[in-house]
This record gives C-alpha cells, sequence and structure tokens, in this order.
C-alpha cells in the first residue's frame, strides 16, 4: 500500500557528492518518519540519517558530519545530500518510512528497493 521509490544512486569520486531522493507514494494515513539506511556486502543494515514529525532529525555515526537529510512532509519525500564521500562509503542506500495506513492501525515500516552507490576512482 506504500511505495517507496529512490533515485540518484551511482558511481562518484572519493571526495565527491551525491544527493539521494526517495518518494513516497499510495493510500496511507500518515508517513511518521521518512529515513535513510545502508547496506554494504556482508554487513548489517544500519541507519545513515532519519527525520521525524516536527523537524526531527537525527544521524548515524557512519555519515555523520558529511551528510544532511531533508524532509518535504506536504509532498511525501525525502533527500540525503552526501559530501566528501570515501570508498567505505560504497553501500546499497535504502528508504525507509514508518507509515499508518490507517488511524487505527499501529505505524509499520516500509522499504524502497535500494539505490546503489559506489564510490572509486
Amino acid at each position: 500500500q506504500v511505495q517507496l521509490v529512490e533515485s540518484g544512486g551511482g558511481l562518484v569520486q572519493p571526495g565527491g557528492s551525491l544527493r539521494l531522493s526517495c518518494a513516497a507514494s499510495g493510500n496511507f494515513y500518515k508517513i511518521i518518519s521518512m529515513a535513510w539506511y545502508r547496506q554494504s556486502p556482508g554487513k548489517e543494515r544500519v541507519l545513515v540519517a532519519r527525520s521525524t514529525d516536527g523537524d526531527v532529525t537525527n544521524y548515524g555515526a557512519a555519515l555523520e558530519g558529511r551528510c544532511t537529510i531533508s524532509r518535504d512532509s506536504a509532498k511525501n519525500t525525502v533527500s540525503l545530500q552526501m559530501d566528501t564521500l570515501k570508498p567505505e562509503d560504497t553501500a546499497v542506500y535504502y528508504c525507509n518510512a514508518i507509515v499508518q495506513i490507517t488511524p487505527f492501525k499501529a505505524p509499520a515500516p516500509s522499504w524502497g528497493q535500494g539505490t546503489q552507490v559506489t564510490v572509486s576512482p
């Protein structure tokens, strides 16, 4: 009932920047938060950044200080600006949303399909 579509991944050189975007669509009552996670081969999926209602943001350790999350609640979109990228930032980046489908159901997570980010000379 909720679709998350990411865009903006690709190949970038070390020290470069990249901007990821995610748009939510479908039938739902409310989005509580939107976030970005990333997963490198052989590693767990970890939080990169989250934006919660009330413009509350928090950042994971991986890209803290080198990324900025921006959310447009009216458009149900979220973006992640990443700067000074390093080869170890190479991963699949996933959009996440905590969504309440109806006013009577508990919020639940939804995930996008992921977008590959590769940082390499």
